[in-house]
């Protein structure tokens, strides 16, 4: 995107949306949706397809994408021809596809696996070289599967007693140049309301199928943990509402456990391979349909998570480690359950029962507030690629001025409580990333703006946590009150919400 946005007019929303990231639209549609839902195809891939294979007005070319998709992404029936061509025909084989790295100490082998393919069979069959790993440290070296273009050739084992697959290419699938100061300048030529409907179509979402503006930034939250490191929340919410399409299927730079077991190994460190878990290598875990997940060692993992969601670190024997993933629990809710004002955590697992540990969460977003998923919230229009978005949340992650501005914002009580108040700066934050990227300066808020969409939800969701603390645990946190968080510039002081109402302030 190489356009001087600073000449853009104030056009009709389209028009402006259309020279401000042009490069970056894709007509997202039900019925493109449909296709690629049929290809099994995650959001970011679907969309770098449809910028490849589309015309000017947005169609896309079914017949060429699915002959593109069957030689370059092949499905698992497919793996017998892809044998065939590396076996019979001695040739190297090279496709896009999800890639797994473990690590044998016996024999001081690097491992890999096609998840889709279930490749290797057995353990052993399949063998990366190490000057690959070396080049991609980074994308291979996650806890997760990595996606990209690998080239595979079938060749003699080191004794030469028996063939084995050997991964000897690998480039990381990343097809965007990411320009973030690109991004922010362009949030200058469009309204907050304007803004707003960008990002949820950028996620997937036709913003004109919400009700209100209230149901559009409930479902914004969602995306707090994209764009801010270790932003721990819980969500509790009735079912079919998308909680777990977004954590999914939106960003390569999540992780969702759904259900099941989790261990202390998974999560931060395995002893046994010696390699790190889930939180030093994506921007969140979301632990999805948590009433059913259970966790093995559980007194362990209590003190290992309460380390983790306090300062990024946990220990695991003698092993230290850091991560920057937020922790996200995802509960589905009953209609008699949703009220702040009684203990809506009492059908989670009884592991998430001690208030100590809850009080770690930075804040709770009001499920029921976003509306269960219909045909008119499917993308329906030009929208920004979801590839693109996902980059440039990543991308805002890394960016500390946000904080800066936040510090100088706020006024914080001397009594305040030290949880309190960072968790409201967390949020406010990832509110500032979101809705106010431009805002890279304090003189660049709009102070009334700041305090109605960034401190006074920041003060509601950290206000629930507080208040379900009080019902769980009253003996510690009985009567305790969010602190008088106010806005503070130039000798204004404006004040928020605490406890998750709205205070009136006194002239």
């Amino acid at each position: 995107m190489s356009m001087d946005i600073s000449a853009v007019e104030y056009t009709p929303f389209e028009d402006r949306l259309h020279t401000c990231f042009g490069d970056m639209l894709v007509y997202k549609s039900s019925q493109n949706t449909k296709f690629f839902a049929d290809q099994s195809m995650p959001s970011f891939i679907r969309d770098w397809l449809m910028m490849r294979f589309s015309d000017a007005e947005g169609r896309i070319q079914n017949e060429k994408i699915a002959q593109y998709v069957k030689k370059t992404i092949p499905s698992k029936e497919q793996w017998s021809g892809i044998m065939l061509d590396m076996l019979h025909g001695n040739r190297d084989v090279r496709f896009l596809t999800k890639v797994k790295i473990e690590f044998d100490t016996k024999k001081k082998q690097a491992l890999f696996s096609l998840p889709v393919f279930g490749v290797p069979a057995h353990k052993g069959e399949a063998v990366a070289n190490w000057d690959v790993l070396e080049k991609n440290r980074d994308e291979l070296l996650s806890a997760s599967e990595s996606w990209g273009i690998v080239t595979v050739r079938c060749e003699p084992d080191d004794d030469n007693k028996n063939n084995i697959l050997k991964l000897i290419d690998f480039k990381p699938f990343c097809p965007y140049k990411i320009d973030l100061d690109y991004y922010i300048r362009a949030r200058d030529f469009f309204n907050l309301e304007e803004w707003i409907d960008i990002l949820l179509g950028a996620a997937d979402y036709n913003a004109g199928g919400y009700r209100s503006q209230k149901e559009k930034l409930a479902m914004l939250k969602r995306l707090m943990p994209f764009v801010e490191k270790r932003l721990n929340l819980v969500e509790l919410a009735p079912k079919e509402t998308g909680k777990s399409y977004l954590f999914s299927q939106v960003s390569q730079y999540g992780w969702l456990v759904s259900g099941g077991s989790v261990s202390r190994a998974k999560m931060f460190y395995d002893i046994s391979k010696r390699t790190n878990g889930l939180v030093s290598h994506n921007d969140y875990v979301a632990l999805d349909e948590v009433q059913s997940i259970k966790f093995t060692e559980p007194m362990e993992m209590r003190g290992a998570l309460k380390g983790y969601l306090e300062s990024g670190e946990y220990r695991v024997g003698d092993y230290r480690g850091t991560g920057n993933a937020g922790l996200i629990l995802l509960g589905n809710i009953d209609a008699d359950q949703m009220d702040t004002d009684t203990d809506m955590f009492s059908k989670l697992p009884a592991f998430f029962h001690e208030s100590a540990l809850l009080d770690r969460f930075h804040g709770f977003i009001t499920g029921w507030e976003i509306p269960k998923m219909r045909e008119s919230l499917k993308a329906d229009g030009w929208a920004l690629n979801t590839e693109y978005f996902v980059e440039i949340l990543h991308a805002l992650r890394g960016e500390n001025i946000y904080r800066s501005v936040v510090d100088k914002l706020l006024r914080l009580p001397p009594d305040a409580a030290t949880r309190d108040t960072e968790a409201v700066k967390r949020l406010c934050t990832a509110f500032l990333k979101l809705l106010f990227p431009n805002a890279t300066d304090v003189e660049k808020v709009n102070l009334d703006e700041f305090e109605e969409y960034c401190l006074e939800p920041a003060l509601e969701m950290r206000g629930i946590i507080k208040k379900q603390l009080s019902i769980i645990d009253p003996g510690e946190f009985g009567g305790a009150k969010m602190p008088d968080i106010t806005i503070n510039v130039g000798g204004e002081e404006k004040t928020g919400v605490s406890d998750g109402k709205r205070e009136e302030t006194e002239d």
